[in-house]
């Protein structure tokens, strides 16, 4: 396994163990904890997307990034 795809592995970990945890009431989605697991598996993936040239898949991910930002901006 080379390091793009543990690159991708590890933001995918983030984002769906982030949501996993929030769809069974362990984290709150306005959690900071939350916001960040998305924001970082969100660059990460976006990253994988990119080397692998799956162009759709990488803007929706920085779409997600945004979100992220926008979130917390929002907490401030």
């Amino acid at each position: 396994m080379n390091l793009i795809e543990i690159i991708g592995w590890i933001g995918t970990i983030l984002i769906v163990g982030a949501y996993f945890l929030n769809i069974n009431g362990k984290i709150k989605s306005t959690a900071m904890p939350y916001i960040l697991a998305n924001l970082v598996g969100g660059i990460l993936f976006s990253i994988y997307t990119y080397a692998h040239r799956t162009y759709p898949n990488l803007v929706v991910n920085i779409v997600w990034v945004f979100i992220a930002v926008a979130a917390i901006i929002k907490k401030k």
